[in-house]
């Protein structure tokens, strides 16, 4: 079996986390890497001994030595990035959220078929053995019929036109920045779409949202979601039942869950990992180039357009 030869696009800060996590993977290894800056990703490059470096992203596209590319960049570079990489003949994992809109999400769909090439939203959350464990746990009726879905995920982000997070103009905004971790849990959970959504948010000064809270009415359950950039969250999960309710500490991440039946803890999971945890998702992708796959069996492309879906429901509700 041959390692599957990755590229990156962008070196910023979670481009280092992805590096970092690929020899855990133990089927891919990163060959080369490119930034808008030659200097930035030779400096990239030189820190994790990464064998190529490219000054714009048109080289890497064209790599012979590549096979397969992350995307790195901001949120509203994702289409084009994505749908460069995918036009070039390469398979793509992009980073969360995979675009901003739900019709950029079909775009990226479209392109990806026509291309014949492979695509995945970097959604590293559903591959982690603790979440995967939960949802085994639902899916044998060990907490019965769902009756609550909770989820938040909210760090504080100071206030600055000309920080990322809160420029229009790179898709700034807590909904896409960080509310897409509970937007996503709720769908792995749910399956299915919301018959009715409701939703408080607050806004920086510049008009951009820093503060929501969703509620979602699946008709025979509810899902509340919170995400803020004006504080921190708890970060936890909780999928609740008619027997029981899973809890989920820091799930965006998460190292455990726990099944508790009133106020007893019945059950728990550990994932002992050392690595951050994207080596999981990066392992499925490798295996599934290496098996010949277009998509995932774990976050399929309908997944990620319900997600984008959703959040275009959050925000037409603003």
């Amino acid at each position: 079996m041959k390692d599957i030869r990755w590229g990156i696009v962008g070196a910023g800060r979670i481009a280092h986390t992805f590096v970092k996590d690929m020899p855990a993977t133990g089927n891919g290894i990163v060959q080369a890497v490119a930034a808008r800056s030659g200097v930035a990703a030779r400096a990239f490059a030189g820190r994790y001994d990464i064998q190529t470096s490219h000054a714009g992203y048109a080289a890497l596209y064209s790599d012979p030595d590549v096979d397969a590319i992350y995307i790195a960049t901001p949120h509203n570079l994702h289409l084009r990035h994505a749908g460069d990489a995918l036009r070039a003949g390469k398979a793509v994992l992009c980073e969360k959220p995979i675009t901003t809109n739900a019709n950029e999400c079909q775009q990226l769909i479209d392109i990806a078929a026509d291309s014949g090439s492979y695509l995945m939203e970097a959604m590293w959350t559903w591959f982690l053995p603790a979440i995967r464990k939960a949802r085994e746990w639902v899916d044998s009726g060990r907490i019965g019929r769902i009756v609550r879905i909770q989820s938040d995920f909210g760090y504080p982000v100071s206030y600055g036109e000309d920080v990322r997070e809160y420029d229009p103009a790179l898709a700034g905004g807590c909904l896409l920045e960080m509310g897409v971790y509970p937007v996503a849990l709720t769908a792995l959970f749910a399956d299915a779409d919301p018959q009715r959504v409701d939703v408080v948010a607050r806004h920086a000064p510049n008009g951009v949202e820093d503060d929501i809270v969703a509620t979602f009415d699946f008709d025979d359950f509810v899902s509340t979601i919170g995400t803020s950039f004006r504080t921190k969250l708890r970060n936890w999960a909780f999928v609740i039942g008619e027997d029981g309710y899973i809890a989920i500490p820091d799930f965006w991440r998460a190292n455990e869950c726990q099944l508790w039946v009133l106020d007893e803890q019945v059950d728990r999971f550990h994932d002992p990992r050392s690595t951050n945890g994207f080596d999981y998702q990066v392992r499925a992708v490798n295996d599934d180039l290496i098996a010949g796959r277009t998509q995932s069996e774990t976050i399929p492309l309908a997944a990620s357009l319900r997600i984008q879906q959703h959040m275009d429901l959050i925000r037409s509700n603003f």
